[in-house]
């Protein structure tokens, strides 16, 4: 036999000009007479899988990929090689360990691209057939939480959690909307509503775009730095305050005493100088609220709406819905989310603020007094 190098170099010639056969030839005579590092394993499975020995073409491509586990074509081939044996699942593996060594440093040369290619193709089959598989197991009316999983699990959601800006109470579910039929107190303030609306009207007019009273959700503060909000005294966003800071608005209550009354029934926090805080919020077209979190997770934030408009919605975590008439919204503010009014009406809800249902008295008295140590301490948060 000629030196190894010698037989190596016309065995990738061979292969160069097509002729796996005398290729394979050579490279398996030259294979235990160099060490492992020298031998050119993705060459003899290529010219393995040229002749259709599978078998061989796989031992060489599992040489090669020992040596350099996260080389693409490598992976690519390993991948090409498990689709040809009709196990679609490794392959798939493969081809995404693939693509995503490229997504992440690049590398792959420019003569894989068909390869690349069929490789993305073949794992957006393998997961289409894969999530259509465990749909059908799942049933045709899944759970709200087998639903979620499925989508997770798919990647066509996150994993959504709270993250509060100021304060975090431990072990609270991770829930982004609640169902309003949880809270029997919400039927007696939906009776209300066409009062409300009626008192919108008088305050706001027929569009609810104008009205005295209504002033820039966010407010600069002469006692904080300006708030990093693009709304920031815009009153693209605003708000009329019947609840501000724990202190009823009176001027607004007077004018407005079906919501007044609508607001007595929830178990609003009373937090002396901080909560209950309720307002119609109003958001006028063409708005858009950046993402952001609420500053606790120990209270649920409600929606009652009061005068919808097309195109608006609420995305909380990775849902999105719509204000209808009739449907209050009841989510947890301290996941991110945000708002829009992509359309020609100003949409106004009434909005305030609940203890969560999963907090007891106990602990409900406890954060009331916590909350008023932070705000009584000098330098509180």
């Amino acid at each position: 036999m000629a030196e190894p190098q010698q037989t190596i170099d016309a065995a990738l010639d061979a292969l160069a000009h097509r002729n796996p056969a005398l290729a394979a030839q050579l490279l398996n005579a030259v294979a235990g007479h160099v060490p492992d590092a020298q031998m050119p394993w993705l060459a003899l499975a290529n010219a393995e899988m040229a002749l259709g020995r599978l078998d061989a073409a796989e031992a060489a491509m599992d040489r090669h990929l020992a040596l350099q586990h996260r080389d693409i074509g490598g992976l690519l081939m390993k991948g090409l090689l498990r689709e040809r044996r009709g196990d679609t699942r490794a392959a798939s593996s493969f081809y995404t360990a693939a693509l995503n060594q490229d997504a992440a440093y690049g590398g792959a040369p420019a003569e894989l691209g068909a390869l690349m290619a069929h490789a993305r193709a073949a794992v957006a089959s393998a997961q289409s057939a894969w999530m259509a598989h465990l749909e059908a197991a799942a049933g045709a009316s899944p759970s709200p939480a087998i639903r979620e999983a499925i989508d997770l699990l798919a990647g066509r959601r996150e994993v959504d959690l709270q993250k509060p800006s100021l304060f975090y109470y431990p072990g609270l579910p991770q829930r982004r909307f609640y169902d309003p039929d949880q809270f029997a107190w919400l039927r007696p303030m939906m009776d209300l509503v066409p009062q409300m609306q009626a008192e919108l009207h008088a305050v706001a007019g027929a569009h609810g775009a104008h009205g005295e009273g209504f002033a820039p959700y966010v407010r600069t503060s002469t006692e904080r730095p300006a708030a990093n909000n693009p709304l920031r005294d815009d009153p693209a966003w605003g708000a009329f305050h019947f609840w501000r800071d724990g202190a009823i608005v009176p001027e607004h209550a007077a004018r407005c005493p079906a919501t007044m009354a609508t607001l007595a029934h929830a178990p609003m926090p009373m937090i002396p100088g901080r909560a209950p805080n309720a307002i119609w919020s109003r958001l006028l077209p063409g708005t858009h609220i950046a993402p952001h979190h609420g500053m606790l997770n120990c209270r649920l934030i409600c929606h009652i709406p009061i005068r919808t408009a097309p195109q608006c919605r609420l995305r909380v975590g990775s849902e999105t819905r719509t204000w209808q008439d009739g449907v209050p919204l009841i989510f947890d503010d301290s996941i991110n989310h945000e708002a829009f009014n992509d359309g020609p009406q100003a949409r106004v809800i009434l909005l305030f603020e609940i203890w969560r249902p999963e907090i007891d008295e106990a602990d409900r008295i406890a954060l009331t007094g916590l909350f008023q140590a932070i705000d009584g301490f000098a330098g509180g948060l």
